[in-house]
C-alpha cells in the first residue's frame, strides 16, 4: 500500500531490480560462455577504433546491466566516437554531460528517478543508472563530483573505462598513465629516458578508502564474466558503486589490433593492474581473484610501442611496483619475479625488440 505523508499525497516505494550474478566455475577460462542476455542495449555502429577496450567494455556492461538501464556519458573517448553525426550505438536512453560533471549529473538523474517513482510519475522499476566516466574524467577533471556523488550514496554505478591516458584529445598523460608509459605529454628524451617518471593514482583504492559505504571493486575486459559479474553486483548495491575497468587503447598503447583482450589479461597475471573486490557489508578487501599465471612484467610490455624506449632499469623499477602490489594481495612470489625486479637481470625494450627479429630469421 502507498504511504500516506501529511495531506492526501500518497508516497510510493522504490522497487529495484536484482540482476542475477553469471556462474563463473573457472574466472581463468578463456572460452567459457554462460547463458547472458540476449539484449544488445550498446549495438554496432559507432567510430570507435578497431580493437578499442572501452567500447569492448561499454558493451559487457550494458549487456551485463540489461534494457532498463540509463547511460550517462562524459566528455572523453566514448562521447566523441558514439555519438558523430547526430546518431548513437545505444538501444537505452543515453545523456551527455561535462567532463568534470559526470558525478553531479549522475546523482541528478539517480534523484531525480526516485523522487518520480515515490510521486507515481513513473511507473515500473527504478532503472540501473550508470555512469561512464574515462580516466581523465573520473580520475583527474572530474574527481570532486565523482566523490561527491559516491559520498552521498546516489544509487547509481560509476564505471570508469581506464585507458590510461587522454585519448580523445590526442593521446596525452593523465595520472592513471603508468609509469614508463609515452604519451604526447611524456616523451621520452635524453633527460627523463623513462618518459613518464610517476606511478599511477591508486584510483580504485582511494575510492574505497574514502567511501567505504560503496561498493567498489577492479576488472579487466580480459575476464569479461568477471567484469559483468561486478557490473551485476554494484547495481544489485543499494546505494553509490564505483568499478575501474582496464580497457586498452589500441592507438595510445600502439599494439596489434587482435590483442585486446590478450592484454586485458596479460595486465592482470603480471601484477600490474590488481583485481579486487571491496565489500561496504564487512568493510574489507576480497583478494579472492587469481590469474591462471603470474608472469614478468616484460612479457605485457613487449607488445607495447609506448613501452618501447624502455631500459632495463626502468623495466625493473616495473618490475618491483607490480611485486608490491602482488604482496598487497598477499601473493607469494614465485623466485623468477624476484629475479626480474634486478636491472642485471634483464635487457633494454629495445635489444628484446631486436633479437626476437634475429630469432626469427634463425
Amino acid at each position: 500500500m502507498p504511504a500516506l505523508h501529511g495531506g492526501n499525497m500518497a508516497t510510493i516505494e522504490v522497487q529495484r531490480q536484482l540482476l542475477p550474478i553469471l556462474d563463473s566455475p573457472n574466472q581463468g577460462a578463456r572460452f567459457y560462455n554462460p547463458d547472458l542476455p540476449s539484449s544488445e542495449p550498446f549495438v554496432p555502429g559507432h567510430r570507435t577504433c578497431a580493437g578499442c577496450g572501452p567500447s569492448i567494455q561499454y558493451r559487457m556492461t550494458s549487456k551485463a546491466a540489461g534494457d532498463n538501464t540509463i547511460l550517462v556519458g562524459p566528455t572523453g573517448c566514448m562521447y566523441v566516437a558514439n555519438s558523430s553525426y547526430l546518431c548513437t550505438p545505444y538501444n537505452v536512453p543515453w545523456a551527455h554531460t561535462q567532463i568534470g560533471s559526470a558525478g553531479s549529473f549522475t546523482a541528478g538523474v539517480a534523484a531525480a528517478y526516485e523522487a518520480m517513482i515515490r510521486k507515481g510519475k513513473w511507473k515500473g522499476a527504478y532503472p540501473n543508472i550508470i555512469c561512464e566516466a574515462g580516466d581523465g574524467s573520473a580520475s583527474d577533471i572530474g574527481l570532486a563530483s565523482i566523490s561527491g556523488a559516491l559520498y552521498r550514496d546516489h544509487d547509481c554505478l560509476i564505471v570508469c573505462y581506464d585507458n590510461e591516458q587522454y585519448a580523445n584529445t590526442g593521446i596525452q598523460a593523465s595520472s592513471r598513465t603508468p609509469y614508463g608509459g609515452m604519451t604526447t605529454f611524456s616523451p621520452p628524451g635524453p633527460m627523463v629516458p623513462e618518459a613518464k617518471k610517476l606511478y599511477p593514482k591508486d584510483l580504485a583504492r582511494m575510492m574505497a578508502a574514502g567511501h567505504p559505504h560503496c561498493y567498489v571493486a577492479t576488472a579487466s575486459v580480459g575476464y569479461p564474466i568477471d567484469l559483468m559479474n561486478k557490473v551485476r553486483k554494484g547495481l544489485n548495491h543499494k546505494g553509490a558503486a564505483y568499478l575501474m575497468v582496464y580497457t586498452p587503447c589500441q592507438k595510445g598503447f600502439v599494439y596489434e589490433t587482435p590483442r585486446s583482450i590478450d592484454l586485458g589479461r596479460l595486465v592482470v597475471e603480471c601484477g600490474l593492474y590488481p583485481i579486487w573486490e571491496w565489500s561496504p557489508e564487512k568493510r574489507e578487501f576480497d583478494y579472492s581473484f587469481r590469474p591462471q599465471n603470474m608472469r614478468p612484467v616484460s612479457e605485457y610490455l613487449k607488445l607495447q610501442g609506448r613501452f618501447g624506449h624502455l631500459h632495463a632499469e626502468h623495466i625493473a623499477n616495473l618490475q618491483k611496483f607490480a611485486n608490491q602490489q602482488w604482496r598487497m594481495m598477499d601473493v607469494t612470489l614465485p623466485e623468477a619475479l624476484i629475479q626480474a625486479a634486478d636491472a642485471k637481470n634483464l635487457v633494454n625494450m629495445a635489444s628484446a625488440a631486436e633479437a626476437a627479429a634475429v630469432a626469427e630469421t634463425v
